[in-house]
């Protein structure tokens, strides 16, 4: 229970995005359109959250590491349990797309 909340918070273990992209992670945005074309992560695929459900064969193979990323991190951490509850086993909710962009150009 309290690592769970630790998590929520953000107080859960430090994740490394730009190694996880270094080694070949997916940058899922999941934005809308409009959203995504007003700024995003150079080499990121966009779907949003709203249709994911009925894109995932977009994302070919379930075993591949994929961080989701939005506007504020409410819609990515959506994504990551849309995808968890389809067989994908490395999901990684990025939250704001700002900032994992900062993120990950270390």
């Amino acid at each position: 229970m309290i690592q769970t909340i630790k998590n929520l918070l953000g107080l859960g273990p430090k994740i490394d995005y730009a190694q996880l992209v270094k080694d070949g992670a997916i940058i899922l945005d999941v934005r809308s359109k409009g959203e995504y074309a007003v700024g995003n992560i150079d080499g990121s695929i966009n779907i949003a959250v709203d249709t994911l459900q009925n894109n995932l064969n977009k994302l070919k193979d379930k075993n591949k590491t994929i961080i989701t990323c939005c506007a504020s991190g409410m819609r990515s951490g959506m994504a990551k349990n849309t995808l968890k509850s389809n067989g994908f086993t490395n999901v990684y909710n990025g939250g704001n797309w700002h900032s994992l962009r900062q993120k990950i150009s270390k």
